[in-house]
C-alpha cells in the first residue's frame, strides 16, 4: 500500500503510522484504496542446523548414513545420503513439526535443497553470512567479489519494492547478548553488498524506536501511546465501526509491546549481579516480542521485507529456554553431543523454535489487511537453516517450511521434495519472481521451484 494513503498521529517528535483506514480516507475527501495489500517477505533463520532425524519426514525410524562431520562441512558421498523421490505429497508433520498442526494447511515444507560449500571459512560463519547469498567464499573469490560474499536476497527484494514503505528492509536478531563471542559473521545474514553489512536490530526498545520515533526524544518521551492516545480516541469518534475496532486493536497490541519491553527491562535490572544477565531473559518472551514488533512494521507500511535471526550461529554462550529447561543450556554445544539419547534434549530446542514461527503464523492469520485478507494471506514467511544437521556441519537438505500465500500463488498443506542437490538459490530466485521481480537468475541458481506455485 502506498504510504501516501495512510494516516498518522504525531506529537512531540514520534510518529505513529497508522493502518490503512477505509472511512478515514472517506472523511479526507478520498475514496478508500482500490486494490491488494502489499506482499510481506520474512526470512526466519534458526542457527546451528537441526536434528534431522526428527525434522525431516520418514527419517525418524530409519537408519541414517554414516555421516563423516568433524569441523568442516560434511564429506559424505552422495551415494551415502537420503534420496529425494522428487514429486509433490500430503504434507507429513514430523515429532519436532508438531507445533504446526493447527497450520497444516497453511505451510509448505521443501527438502532435497543444498548450498554449494567450500572451504575457506568457518562453517558456522559461512552457514550464516552466505545464506541469503548463495555464494561460497571461493566462488566469491573467483568472481572478484569480496566476502562477505554478494548482496543477499532481501536486500534485492527491498531494492524493488521498498518504494511502497518507509525502510526498503527491516533486519532483526534475537541475540540477547552484548560482549562480542563471535565475528560478525557469526550474528548476521544480512548484507547491503560485499563487506556491508545491514545491522540486525537486537534490542527490542531500540527496535521499538526505530519503528516509531527519533532516538534523541527517548529521553524526554516514556511512551508513544501516551503521547498519541488522546489524538487517537478523538480520532476513533470519526471512524467507522470495523475501523474503530481495527485501531482500538492496533493501540492496544502496541501498548502490550510496551509493558513487555518494561518487563524485560525490569527482568534484567533485578538480576542477580553473579549471574549474566543475558541468561535470564526469557527466550520465548524475547523472540515473541520481535516478532511482534516486526508484524508492527509489516501493518503500518513501514517496511515489507524483514530477515529474522532466532539466534546467532555457534555462540558458545547459555541461553535460558523457558518451559524447556530448568537452567540455562548453550544451543551450539548440545548439537555436538547427540550420540545416544543426548538428540533428545537438542530436539526440544527445536520444537522450542518451531513453536515461535507457529506463534508468528497465528499472529498474521489474525491480522486483518484492508481488503479483509488476512497479512498471512499477502505474505512469504520462510523458516530454515544454513545447516543441514548441526553435528555434521552439512550444507545439503537444508531444512526451510514455507507460510503464507502471496496473494494465491502458493497453494499450501504440501511436502514439496525437490531432486536432491537442488540449489537453495533456486527458491531464493523463486522468492523474488513472487514478491513481483522480473529476474532470472539469482547466485549460483539454475531456475525456479515450480512446484511451489499453484
Amino acid at each position: 500500500m502506498n504510504r501516501s494513503r495512510r494516516s498518522f498521529l504525531r506529537s512531540s517528535g514520534s510518529t505513529l503510522v497508522l493502518p490503512f483506514l477505509p472511512s478515514l480516507a472517506w472523511a479526507n475527501g478520498t475514496a478508500p484504496a482500490v486494490g491488494k495489500p502489499s506482499k510481506k517477505l520474512a526470512i526466519v533463520y534458526i542457527p546451528n542446523g537441526i536434528v534431522r532425524r526428527c525434522f525431516f519426514p520418514g527419517e525418524e525410524n530409519a537408519d541414517l548414513p554414516g555421516f563423516i562431520g568433524g569441523f568442516n562441512a560434511d564429506k559424505t558421498k552422495a551415494e551415502r545420503r537420503f534420496l529425494n523421490k522428487p514429486g509433490v505429497y500430503p504434507i507429513e508433520l514430523s515429532s519436532t513439526m508438531q507445533p504446526l498442526a493447527p497450520h497444516v494447511d497453511d505451510v509448505t515444507m521443501i527438502t532435497g535443497l543444498d548450498r554449494t560449500y567450500k572451504n575457506g571459512q568457518d562453517v558456522h560463519a559461512q552457514g550464516a553470512s552466505c545464506y541469503m547469498t548463495s555464494m561460497s567464499p571461493e566462488q566469491a573469490q573467483r568472481q572478484g567479489v569480496a566476502h562477505p560474499n554478494g548482496r543477499t536476497l532481501d536486500q534485492v527484494i527491498g531494492d524493488a519494492v521498498g518504494h511502497s514503505s518507509i525502510f526498503n528492509t527491516l533486519e532483526i536478531s534475537c541475540n540477547g547478548f552484548t560482549a562480542p563471542k563471535e565475528p560478525i559473521e557469526f550474528d548476521n545474514i544480512s548484507w547491503y553488498g560485499p563487506g556491508k553489512i545491514a545491522p540486525s536490530i537486537r534490542e527490542p526498545q531500540k527496535l521499538y524506536d526505530r519503528l516509531f520515533m527519533r532516538q534523541s526524544f527517548r529521553e524526554h518521551i516514556d511512551d508513544v501511546t501516551d503521547l498519541v492516545l488522546a489524538d487517537a480516541k478523538t480520532l476513533s469518534r470519526k471512524l467507522a465501526k470495523d475501523d474503530r475496532r481495527t485501531l482500538d486493536e492496533f493501540m492496544e497490541m502496541i501498548r502490550g509491546i510496551e509493558l513487555r519491553i518494561k518487563k524485560m527491562d525490569q527482568m534484567l535490572s533485578d538480576a542477580d549481579v553473579q549471574v549474566p544477565t543475558n541468561e535470564v531473559l526469557p527466550r520465548g518472551e524475547y523472540i515473541r516480542l520481535q516478532m511482534d514488533l516486526m508484524l508492527l512494521a509489516f501493518q503500518m507500511g513501514i517496511t515489507n521485507v524483514c530477515s529474522f535471526m532466532l539466534g546467532p550461529e555457534r555462540w558458545d554462550a547459555t541461553l535460558m529456554y523457558e518451559g524447556v529447561f530448568d537452567k540455562p543450556v548453550q544451543h551450539h554445544n548440545m548439537t555436538h553431543n547427540q550420540k545416544g539419547d543426548g538428540y533428545k534434549d537438542l530436539q526440544k530446542i527445536d520444537i522450542f523454535h518451531i513453536q515461535q514461527y507457529a506463534y508468528l503464523i497465528q499472529r498474521m492469520k489474525e491480522i486483518k489487511e484492508s481488503d479483509g485478507s488476512t497479512m498471512l494471506d499477502n505474505s512469504l514467511i520462510a523458516y530454515g537453516a544454513g545447516l543441514g544437521d548441526g553435528a555434521t556441519h552439512q550444507y545439503y537438505d537444508l531444512p526451510m517450511i514455507v507460510a503464507g500465500k502471496a496473494q494465491g500463488q502458493i497453494k499450501q498443506g504440501r511436502f514439496v521434495k525437490m531432486p536432491s542437490g537442488t540449489l537453495n538459490s533456486n527458491l531464493w530466485l523463486t522468492f523474488a519472481q513472487l514478491m513481483g521481480l522480473e529476474m532470472d537468475s539469482f547466485a549460483d541458481s539454475t531456475g525456479v521451484v515450480s512446484d511451489l506455485w499453484t
